[in-house]
């Protein structure tokens, strides 16, 4: 049973065909218990639409699945548990991660202590070691890899760390803690996007409104990055392609007038140039996976422009906010 709202924490998951690591992500969040916290877990199913739901549920009774009526996106997904979810904070979860008790204690608390905070997160550690920390809002010394390397010094310059927690631009989607307020002042997670990006344009709104972005460097939890997507030449071309796309959607919901046409036109320019060498050069060797790959993303970026110059709209046609431009 759930408590009150005041001492209830809500783990929202969205799953797309992911089972296998949602698994493991479930079981460890099943093994935790935190004093005086009620713990509620919502998993939304994005239209996977293989059965394996009905076995979930039989295996996890006390927890909710939501299906979604399609495979609408990880914001429209974050946003449909959100508006069910009985808890006062709320922490969105990739399937692919294994969660534990000090990680979600040590962010509670924080959340709890420091009235400014909007989204706090931790380390995420992989096979690799840990992901970065250091993210940067987009912008024209942030855009592109090359300006960020030229600018690293003066951008670390930008970060503040003290003790245990370091003051960022945003977090990755894979963790974000916020409470249900914060949520709601900011009018949840933006539509326009499909997937990528929709969790910059989550922190840089709670930043624009004074709250504090943190990630505390104390604890941490296991990603599996990319091990929620199956990996094959379809799912490789629609993911790739679609970074670019969201891209071009936040430069789009974040700036304005000759910044946001300069901005918008390097992306264009250096993303052609780019997928046009690529796709041409495939060309010669087609029977090799990734140069089919380069081939395919070379149509599908041109046709993005195509489709943005005559509908003038940058979101994706998987956005659920699509129909609404054009």
């Amino acid at each position: 049973m759930i408590g009150s709202a005041s001492n209830t924490l809500s783990i929202i998951i969205v799953n797309y065909k992911s089972w296998k690591v949602l698994r493991n992500c479930l079981n460890s969040i099943s093994e935790i218990i935190i004093d005086d916290t009620e713990i509620e877990t919502i998993v939304v199913d994005n239209a996977s639409n293989d059965g394996e739901i009905t076995t979930f549920q039989n295996d996890f009774p006390l927890i909710s699945f939501l299906e979604n009526t399609g495979n609408n996106g990880f914001s429209n997904a974050c946003n449909l548990g959100a508006k069910t979810a009985k808890g006062k904070y709320l922490l969105f979860l990739n399937p692919d991660t294994i969660l534990n008790k000090d990680a979600l204690s040590e962010m509670l608390v924080y959340y709890q202590k420091h009235k400014n905070c909007g989204i706090v997160s931790c380390l995420l550690r992989n096979d690799n070691g840990y992901e970065k920390t250091k993210r940067f809002f987009p912008k024209l010394n942030t855009l592109f890899g090359v300006l960020r390397s030229i600018n690293k010094h003066r951008l670390d310059e930008q970060i503040i760390a003290k003790e245990n927690v370091i003051s960022v631009d945003w977090v990755s989607g894979a963790l974000v803690f916020i409470s249900k307020n914060w949520l709601e002042k900011i009018n949840f997670w933006n539509e326009d996007y499909w997937m990528y990006f929709e969790d910059v344009d989550l922190s840089k709104k709670v930043s624009d409104l004074g709250g504090e972005i943190a990630l505390l460097t104390n604890c941490e939890i296991v990603h599996n990055h990319g091990e929620s997507s199956r990996i094959n030449l379809k799912t490789a071309k629609i993911t790739k392609s679609e970074v670019i796309k969201s891209k071009h959607v936040y430069l789009r919901n974040h700036f304005s007038g000759s910044q946001l046409f300069v901005l918008q036109f390097l992306v264009v320019l250096i993303t052609l140039l780019e997928k046009i060498f690529l796709g041409i050069l495939s060309l010669f060797v087609l029977f090799i996976p990734k140069a089919r790959l380069y081939f395919l993303l070379m149509i599908e970026i041109i046709n993005y422009y195509f489709s943005a110059i005559f509908h003038l709209s940058w979101l994706s046609k998987r956005s659920m906010n699509y129909k609404q431009h054009i």
